[in-house]
């Protein structure tokens, strides 16, 4: 189905939002081939309190050396986020420079 009511500014049809997707899978479809903003009309604000405790941050590693983080997170079975914090953690407490 095609909705055409979209206001003065809005020239195009867009397909009706299903009130509920079958599945995920179904939701997927649907939004791969659609964009939310032309559905915007029909979202409730929300009021969201967030509270960043913990950030991350992106280090460049060798690929040698990321290669070795890879292997010994599996054979620990750590996150290889957590194994790295570990790693770096120890080698400042060890040596402060």
């Amino acid at each position: 189905m095609k909705d055409t009511d979209r206001g003065p500014d809005r020239d195009k049809e867009r397909d009706l939002l299903p009130e509920q997707f079958a599945s995920e899978e179904e939701a997927a479809d649907f939004w791969d081939t659609h964009s939310l903003a032309d559905y915007e009309e029909l979202l409730d604000p929300v009021d969201v309190d967030v509270d960043i405790r913990n950030r991350h941050f992106e280090i460049e590693v060798d690929e040698k050396t990321f290669r070795e983080l890879v292997v010994k997170a599996k054979a620990t079975r750590v996150p290889i986020g957590e194994l790295v914090t570990r790693i770096l953690s120890r080698g400042l407490v060890s040596d402060p420079a």
